[in-house]
Protein backbone atom coordinates (compact mmCIF):
# COMPACT_ATOMS: atom_id res chain seq x y z
CA UNK A 1 0.00 0.00 0.00
CA UNK A 2 1.27 3.53 -1.05
CA UNK A 3 2.28 6.01 1.64
CA UNK A 4 -0.50 7.65 0.37
CA UNK A 5 -3.26 5.31 0.66
CA UNK A 6 -1.69 4.51 4.29
CA UNK A 7 -2.52 8.16 5.22
CA UNK A 8 -6.28 8.08 4.03
CA UNK A 9 -6.87 4.83 5.90
CA UNK A 10 -5.79 6.62 8.95
CA UNK A 11 -7.35 9.62 8.52
CA UNK A 12 -10.73 7.43 8.42
CA UNK A 13 -9.94 5.73 10.96
CA UNK A 14 -9.28 8.99 13.14
CA UNK A 15 -13.03 9.81 11.81
CA UNK A 16 -14.54 6.58 11.91
CA UNK A 17 -13.08 7.03 16.02
CA UNK A 18 -15.05 10.14 16.35
CA UNK A 19 -18.06 9.26 15.43
CA UNK A 20 -17.93 6.19 17.41
CA UNK A 21 -17.44 8.20 20.33
CA UNK A 22 -19.91 10.84 19.44
CA UNK A 23 -22.47 8.43 19.08
CA UNK A 24 -21.33 6.67 22.28
CA UNK A 25 -21.62 10.67 23.88
CA UNK A 26 -24.78 10.38 22.22
CA UNK A 27 -26.47 8.07 23.93
CA UNK A 28 -25.24 8.35 26.92
CA UNK A 29 -26.87 12.04 27.32
CA UNK A 30 -29.79 10.89 26.24
CA UNK A 31 -30.01 8.25 28.86
CA UNK A 32 -28.90 10.52 31.24
CA UNK A 33 -31.74 13.26 30.46
CA UNK A 34 -34.13 10.43 29.90
CA UNK A 35 -33.12 9.27 33.76
CA UNK A 36 -33.43 13.22 35.19
CA UNK A 37 -36.90 13.40 33.11
CA UNK A 38 -37.99 10.32 34.52
CA UNK A 39 -36.71 11.27 38.64
CA UNK A 40 -38.59 14.67 37.86
CA UNK A 41 -41.83 13.23 37.02
CA UNK A 42 -41.75 10.59 39.54
CA UNK A 43 -41.01 13.20 42.35
CA UNK A 44 -43.60 15.56 40.91
CA UNK A 45 -46.10 13.13 40.90
CA UNK A 46 -44.78 11.79 44.32
CA UNK A 47 -45.85 15.62 45.63
CA UNK A 48 -48.55 16.01 43.62
CA UNK A 49 -50.17 12.57 45.38
CA UNK A 50 -49.34 13.64 49.10
CA UNK A 51 -50.91 17.49 48.17
CA UNK A 52 -53.61 15.74 46.81
CA UNK A 53 -54.34 13.72 50.03
CA UNK A 54 -53.83 16.53 52.15
CA UNK A 55 -56.27 18.83 50.34
CA UNK A 56 -58.81 15.65 50.21
CA UNK A 57 -58.54 15.64 53.81
CA UNK A 58 -58.51 18.98 54.27
CA UNK A 59 -61.60 19.27 52.18
CA UNK A 60 -63.28 16.15 53.74
CA UNK A 61 -65.92 16.44 57.00
CA UNK A 62 -64.72 13.81 59.57
CA UNK A 63 -66.88 14.43 62.56
CA UNK A 64 -65.03 12.97 65.83
CA UNK A 65 -67.22 10.16 67.02
CA UNK A 66 -66.98 11.70 70.51
CA UNK A 67 -68.99 15.15 69.47
CA UNK A 68 -71.82 15.63 70.75
CA UNK A 69 -74.60 18.18 70.30
CA UNK A 70 -75.14 17.71 66.79
CA UNK A 71 -71.12 16.71 66.51
CA UNK A 72 -70.26 19.97 67.50
CA UNK A 73 -68.78 20.08 71.02
CA UNK A 74 -67.07 17.60 73.66
CA UNK A 75 -68.81 17.05 76.84
CA UNK A 76 -67.47 16.96 80.75
CA UNK A 77 -70.17 15.65 83.09
CA UNK A 78 -73.95 14.50 83.26
CA UNK A 79 -75.85 17.30 85.40
CA UNK A 80 -79.40 18.52 84.03
CA UNK A 81 -78.14 21.90 83.59
CA UNK A 82 -76.38 22.76 80.25
CA UNK A 83 -73.40 24.93 79.94
CA UNK A 84 -72.52 25.56 76.26
CA UNK A 85 -69.32 27.61 75.80
CA UNK A 86 -67.99 28.57 72.08
CA UNK A 87 -64.26 29.52 72.17
CA UNK A 88 -61.55 30.21 69.98
CA UNK A 89 -57.87 28.94 71.07
CA UNK A 90 -56.20 32.14 69.96
CA UNK A 91 -58.86 34.30 71.63
CA UNK A 92 -56.96 35.68 74.90
CA UNK A 93 -60.29 36.36 76.57
CA UNK A 94 -61.13 32.88 75.99
CA UNK A 95 -57.78 32.18 77.89
CA UNK A 96 -59.05 34.48 80.94
CA UNK A 97 -62.17 32.94 81.27
CA UNK A 98 -61.04 29.59 81.22
CA UNK A 99 -58.18 30.59 84.06
CA UNK A 100 -61.27 32.60 85.90
CA UNK A 101 -63.86 29.86 85.80
CA UNK A 102 -62.30 26.49 85.02
CA UNK A 103 -62.20 25.31 88.55
CA UNK A 104 -65.94 26.80 89.16
CA UNK A 105 -66.73 24.90 86.27
CA UNK A 106 -65.05 21.46 87.10
CA UNK A 107 -66.97 22.03 90.71
CA UNK A 108 -70.55 22.16 88.85
CA UNK A 109 -69.41 19.11 86.74
CA UNK A 110 -67.94 17.05 89.61
CA UNK A 111 -70.89 17.83 92.08
CA UNK A 112 -73.49 16.49 88.97
CA UNK A 113 -75.01 19.99 88.71
CA UNK A 114 -74.41 20.68 85.05
CA UNK A 115 -72.82 19.18 81.36
CA UNK A 116 -70.75 21.71 79.83
CA UNK A 117 -70.15 21.26 76.12
CA UNK A 118 -67.15 23.09 75.13
CA UNK A 119 -67.42 24.25 71.28
CA UNK A 120 -64.00 24.59 69.81
CA UNK A 121 -64.11 26.88 66.65
CA UNK A 122 -62.15 29.07 64.38
CA UNK A 123 -63.16 32.77 63.96
CA UNK A 124 -59.27 34.09 64.54
CA UNK A 125 -57.68 32.61 61.52
CA UNK A 126 -56.93 35.78 60.45
CA UNK A 127 -54.50 36.87 63.42
CA UNK A 128 -51.90 34.00 62.90
CA UNK A 129 -50.19 35.67 59.58
CA UNK A 130 -51.89 32.99 57.20
CA UNK A 131 -51.07 29.53 59.30
CA UNK A 132 -55.03 29.06 60.38
CA UNK A 133 -53.76 28.54 63.61
CA UNK A 134 -57.66 28.44 65.24
CA UNK A 135 -58.49 26.05 62.87
CA UNK A 136 -55.37 23.88 63.54
CA UNK A 137 -55.49 24.40 67.65
CA UNK A 138 -59.89 23.40 67.06
CA UNK A 139 -58.81 20.41 65.09
CA UNK A 140 -55.92 19.12 67.18
CA UNK A 141 -58.40 19.51 70.14
CA UNK A 142 -61.05 17.01 68.14
CA UNK A 143 -58.05 14.73 68.02
CA UNK A 144 -57.13 14.51 71.43
CA UNK A 145 -61.04 14.78 72.10
CA UNK A 146 -60.80 10.91 70.29
CA UNK A 147 -57.72 10.33 72.36
CA UNK A 148 -59.45 11.02 75.49
CA UNK A 149 -57.86 13.69 76.44
CA UNK A 150 -59.92 16.63 75.59
CA UNK A 151 -59.82 18.51 78.95
CA UNK A 152 -56.34 17.56 79.76
CA UNK A 153 -55.33 19.29 75.72
CA UNK A 154 -57.78 21.87 76.17
CA UNK A 155 -55.97 23.21 79.18
CA UNK A 156 -52.50 22.78 77.87
CA UNK A 157 -53.94 24.78 74.94
CA UNK A 158 -54.72 28.15 77.02
CA UNK A 159 -51.76 27.25 79.00
CA UNK A 160 -49.56 27.54 76.47
CA UNK A 161 -51.78 30.56 74.12
CA UNK A 162 -49.94 32.25 71.67
CA UNK A 163 -50.16 36.10 71.12
CA UNK A 164 -52.54 37.14 69.18
CA UNK A 165 -51.61 38.11 65.32
CA UNK A 166 -48.42 35.62 65.39
CA UNK A 167 -47.98 32.92 63.67
CA UNK A 168 -49.53 30.58 66.51
CA UNK A 169 -48.01 27.35 67.77
CA UNK A 170 -46.70 25.07 64.62
CA UNK A 171 -48.14 21.68 64.35
CA UNK A 172 -45.15 19.83 66.15
CA UNK A 173 -45.59 21.89 69.28
CA UNK A 174 -49.05 20.62 69.09
CA UNK A 175 -48.00 17.66 68.90
CA UNK A 176 -45.70 18.18 71.78
CA UNK A 177 -48.51 19.41 74.21
CA UNK A 178 -50.72 16.62 73.42
CA UNK A 179 -47.67 13.74 74.26
CA UNK A 180 -47.69 15.98 77.61
CA UNK A 181 -50.48 14.65 78.56
CA UNK A 182 -50.74 11.41 77.51
CA UNK A 183 -51.55 11.38 73.62
CA UNK A 184 -48.31 9.29 72.52
CA UNK A 185 -49.59 6.84 69.54
CA UNK A 186 -49.07 8.22 66.12
CA UNK A 187 -52.72 8.67 65.93
CA UNK A 188 -53.08 11.76 67.27
CA UNK A 189 -49.63 13.04 65.20
CA UNK A 190 -51.27 11.79 62.14
CA UNK A 191 -54.70 13.35 62.93
CA UNK A 192 -53.05 16.54 62.94
CA UNK A 193 -50.29 16.52 60.25
CA UNK A 194 -53.02 15.12 57.67
CA UNK A 195 -55.57 17.70 58.54
CA UNK A 196 -58.17 15.07 59.37
CA UNK A 197 -60.43 17.54 61.30
CA UNK A 198 -59.83 21.15 59.19
CA UNK A 199 -63.38 20.71 57.74
CA UNK A 200 -64.49 20.12 60.91
CA UNK A 201 -63.54 22.84 62.50
CA UNK A 202 -64.48 24.92 59.62
CA UNK A 203 -68.42 23.49 59.90
CA UNK A 204 -68.62 23.88 63.17
CA UNK A 205 -67.62 27.39 63.45
CA UNK A 206 -70.80 28.02 60.89
CA UNK A 207 -73.04 26.23 63.04
CA UNK A 208 -72.03 28.20 65.74
CA UNK A 209 -72.22 31.28 63.67
CA UNK A 210 -75.97 30.25 62.51
CA UNK A 211 -76.86 29.71 66.06
CA UNK A 212 -76.12 33.21 66.70
CA UNK A 213 -72.33 33.21 68.16
CA UNK A 214 -70.74 36.41 67.15
CA UNK A 215 -67.74 36.29 69.22
CA UNK A 216 -65.74 34.38 71.52
CA UNK A 217 -66.13 33.58 74.59
CA UNK A 218 -69.68 32.87 74.40
CA UNK A 219 -71.62 31.38 77.32
CA UNK A 220 -74.89 29.83 77.17
CA UNK A 221 -76.71 28.41 80.61
CA UNK A 222 -79.59 26.42 79.08
CA UNK A 223 -79.95 27.90 75.79
CA UNK A 224 -79.57 31.59 77.23
CA UNK A 225 -76.66 33.73 76.67
CA UNK A 226 -74.94 35.28 79.49
CA UNK A 227 -74.11 39.07 79.10
CA UNK A 228 -71.06 38.78 81.19
CA UNK A 229 -69.50 35.50 80.82
CA UNK A 230 -67.89 35.47 84.26
CA UNK A 231 -67.63 32.66 87.01
CA UNK A 232 -70.30 34.45 89.04
CA UNK A 233 -72.77 34.98 86.15
CA UNK A 234 -72.24 30.77 85.25
CA UNK A 235 -72.80 29.79 88.36
CA UNK A 236 -75.53 32.69 89.44
CA UNK A 237 -77.37 31.04 85.91
CA UNK A 238 -77.13 27.38 86.82
CA UNK A 239 -78.54 27.93 90.70
CA UNK A 240 -81.36 30.04 89.32
CA UNK A 241 -82.20 26.70 86.30
CA UNK A 242 -81.41 24.58 88.98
Amino acid sequence: MSKGAKERAAVRRIVADQKAREKRRAVTLWTSTSVIIVLVIAGLIGWAVLSGQETDNAEKLTTPPAAVDGGTAFAAGDGPVEIDIYEDFMCPVCRAFESASGDALQQLVARHKATVRYHPIAILDRASNGTRYSTRSAAAAAAAAEGGRFAEYHRALFANQPTEGSDGLDDAKLIQLGESVGLTGTAFADAITGKTYWAWATTVTGEASARGVTGTPTVMVNGSKLDEPTAAAVEQAVAAAG
